[in-house]
């Protein structure tokens, strides 16, 4: 009884931060990579992982720690670049002040029971020395697991957290460390020069040229668990065709992807959907590595994500991971949408991709749609009586794909082939829910690249 007692004072007028250093359940996911000799391991906790070992939950304050250990086996010393990894990543104590406790939203825990036994307000002192207690052992803990920015020299190693923005889904992480070597040979100081002895000392003095590159770049893709993706309902490599008949060479691909139906459709086949104007060429892997990190997976459609897209509608915010309508292809709906939001869900890039009967150097040819919302209307076409109005210049949405991809260095070569059909914007189509449309008539071919490196050719 004393024992409940004293908890249940704790919790009233103490701050107990309690974060649990042995939680390492989150690095038997991790990932290894080595390049010049040096061994890069990359492990993302998820939300409650890192709730545990961190002692606050900071998915909610839309933190997320990147674990990173680097074992330096080369012969120069390294340094971490912190950018690489997230151009506005958050130092520890950036990140320790982000989750801090507030004396006020304590105080207010009172509620009526303060109303009630107004006499135990007299301890809220205790409350304010708690909540600064608890914060600097938060600034603390954070510290010491950063990972610290000192060079790694040769034969050592180094590991912390990075702190970055959340992401649900996949996390690209992509780490690259610097080689930096000064070599500084300065002459010796003269006592009251003349300028002739200036000028004498200037000529001798030498300072070689640093090396100042990157050493090493890689970057991984790390299933963070915390959204129900659509993908995950698919089995995906099911739909991958094995039989060898159906691998193209160029003309082949060239010849099929123009008989493609140009538009989608509903889902009992029939009527005229957005038009299918992408084509992505590579395995599934390489799909979420060259748009994860610039681009979100979509979450399934329930009673939970359509109450989170229409607070997120009803407020203005933004929903990272809101649901995209079916639309149908080679018979079924799409089999992975993504999509790129802006700080509003009424505006967002969606794409849909669905796994085509071909193959292309062994690699699934996934065809697409791809198009920018532009605002929100009202429509008898659909059950909310709302939906998105789409960016009738359809074409520029297919375009910015390509540049995306382009800046992500993800692309090893691109062109375009021609649709059966050409849309003016004299004669606009429309979609199934009404929006109009027009297109040049092309659908942009992308062939993805198994790392970072510049096209080998981009056919206009």
């Amino acid at each position: 009884m004393l024992v409940l007692r004293w908890k249940l004072l704790s919790r009233l007028f103490l701050i107990p931060y309690s974060p649990d250093p042995d939680d390492q359940t989150f690095r038997a996911r991790a990932q290894s990579q080595t390049e010049n000799g040096v061994e890069v391991t990359v492990a993302v906790p998820d939300s409650r992982e890192s709730e545990r070992l961190f002692g606050v939950p900071m998915s909610r304050r839309g933190l997320q720690p990147i674990y990173l250990r680097v074992v330096n086996r080369s012969d120069s010393s390294l340094r971490l670049h912190f950018r690489s990894i997230d151009p506005h990543y958050f130092p520890p104590l950036e990140a320790a002040a982000r989750c801090h406790y507030s004396f006020l939203k304590r105080l207010s825990a009172f509620g009526l029971f303060g109303l009630f036994f107004y006499w135990l307000l007299v301890l809220a002192p205790l409350k304010l020395l708690s909540v600064r207690w608890a914060n600097r052992q938060m600034d603390a803990w954070f510290q010491s697991l950063g990972f610290h920015r000192r060079p790694i020299a040769p034969g050592e190693q180094s590991e912390g957290f990075v702190f970055a923005a959340f992401d649900a889904g996949t996390k690209v992480v992509r780490v690259q460390l610097l080689q930096v070597d000064f070599s500084l040979t300065p002459a010796t100081p003269l006592d009251d020069p003349t300028d002739s002895e200036m000028a004498e000392f200037r000529n001798r003095e030498t300072i070689d040229a640093p090396t100042f590159g990157s050493f090493v770049d890689l970057t991984f893709a790390v299933a963070v668990a915390g959204i129900n993706a659509d993908h995950l309902h698919r089995k995906l490599d099911s739909l991958v065709p094995d039989d060898d008949a159906q691998n193209c060479d160029l003309p082949t691909l060239v010849a099929r992807l123009s008989e493609i139906s140009p538009v989608t459709r509903n889902r009992h086949g029939k009527g005229m959907g957005d038009p299918v104007n992408l084509v992505v060429i590579g395995d599934f892997e390489m799909l979420l590595n060259a748009f994860a990190g610039r681009w979100d997976e979509t979450e399934v459609i329930s009673l939970l994500t359509c109450w989170k897209t229409f607070k997120a509608f009803l407020l203005g915010s933004e929903y990272r991971y809101s649901p995209v309508s079916s639309l149908y292809l080679f018979g079924r709906s799409q089999d992975v949408a993504l999509q790129q939001i802006r700080r509003s869900i009424s505006q967002r890039l969606h794409l849909r991709l669905w796994i085509s009967e071909m193959t292309f150097g062994k690699k699934p040819v996934w065809v697409g749609q791809v198009s920018r919302d532009i605002g929100v209307r009202l429509t008898a076409t659909t059950w909310n009586l709302t939906t998105h109005r789409i960016d009738s210049d359809i074409d520029e949405s297919r375009d910015y794909v390509l540049e995306d991809l382009l800046d992500a260095e993800r692309v090893e070569a691109a062109g375009y082939v021609n649709v059966p059909r050409t849309d003016h914007a004299t004669s606009p189509q429309y979609n199934l829910t009404g929006d109009p449309y027009y297109t040049d008539g092309k659908r942009v071919v992308i062939l993805l690249g198994s790392g970072r490196s510049a096209p080998r050719f981009v056919a206009w």
